[in-house]
């Protein structure tokens, strides 16, 4: 019984984890139609950044919010600078995007070396807590609760603000919201800087559990296209929802049947797409 309980909040707490990175994910493919391969680099770089300000002496809030914040600024470059030059080009722009992790990746080998590093928690949440007589890490709860935040703050920012009414109606109809006066290429940066900043916080904020280490953006990137895919593009319920289905799926995958671990994850993917090519939540792109 055991096992079945701490599986089952590690998926939770897993769940949290790949909402922070494939939200803005979701959003910026919903938006701008680019399938950003970059989102697993920006993870691991935001996480790397981290790591420095934290040995520089800052606390690990602190060193999350820097994390984020230097990725935000890096995505928002790369917007303005590139993507947005090659903006009737979409191959082209996967390219760029692909081109940048493999810079990030190499970049991050020759600052940070190519040793692995555990993270610890931060203070507060070293401890453990109980759960039906299984004990369970005290920041994986915490990587859970910021995550469900997280994802109230995104959806009063989606529902509720006028910026979220402008993004829902560029996922909608990119032509029809260029045409009542969005502002799209305002919108474009706002977007991929804030899906920059998840990525780059969540790196962060998951170091502590996944450890970092060259080649943690090619381990996460998978993940972040298959909560995308399943959810739908451009769906925050989707994201939020495929998410933890996700967690759960490759946290007992791996558990039970670790040599067909992708099997198990990459088949609710192939079916999906076979059946609702646009995803549990997400609509059809035009």
């Amino acid at each position: 019984m055991t096992f079945w309980i701490v599986q089952a909040l590690n998926s939770l707490s897993l769940g949290g984890l790949l909402f922070l990175l494939s939200s803005g994910f979701s959003l910026i493919f919903g938006l701008m139609r680019i399938a950003n391969l970059s989102h697993g680099a920006f993870f691991m770089l935001g996480g790397y950044i981290g790591l420095s300000a934290l040995r520089s002496g800052l606390n690990f809030w602190a060193a999350v919010a820097i994390g984020g914040l230097a990725v935000a600024i890096l995505g928002g470059l790369i917007e303005r600078l590139l993507l947005r030059r090659l903006n009737d080009r979409p191959l082209a722009q996967v390219l760029v995007t692909l081109g940048f992790t493999f810079i990030i990746a190499d970049l991050c080998l020759m600052i940070w070396s190519g040793d692995p590093v555990r993270v610890p928690s931060p203070p507060g949440t070293a401890g453990v807590i109980r759960v039906m007589g299984a004990a369970f890490p005290l920041y994986r709860v915490a990587v859970l609760l910021i995550g469900l935040v997280v994802a109230v703050l995104l959806w009063g920012l989606i529902e509720r603000t006028r910026l979220g009414a402008m993004i829902r109606a560029g996922v909608d109809d990119m032509a029809m919201a260029r045409a009542v006066g969005i502002p799209a290429s305002t919108l474009f940066s706002i977007v991929f800087a804030l899906g920059a900043f998840l990525a780059g916080a969540g790196g962060m904020l998951g170091a502590p559990i996944l450890s970092l280490y060259p080649g943690l953006d090619t381990d996460m990137l998978p993940l972040a296209l298959v909560v995308v895919i399943l959810g739908g593009v451009g769906s925050l319920a989707g994201a939020f929802v495929a998410s933890f289905a996700i967690g759960f799926v490759y946290t007992f995958g791996q558990a039970l049947v670790p040599d067909l671990a992708y099997v198990v994850l990459f088949l609710p993917m192939v079916l999906v797409l076979a059946l609702r090519p646009s995803g549990l939540f997400g609509r059809q792109l035009l």
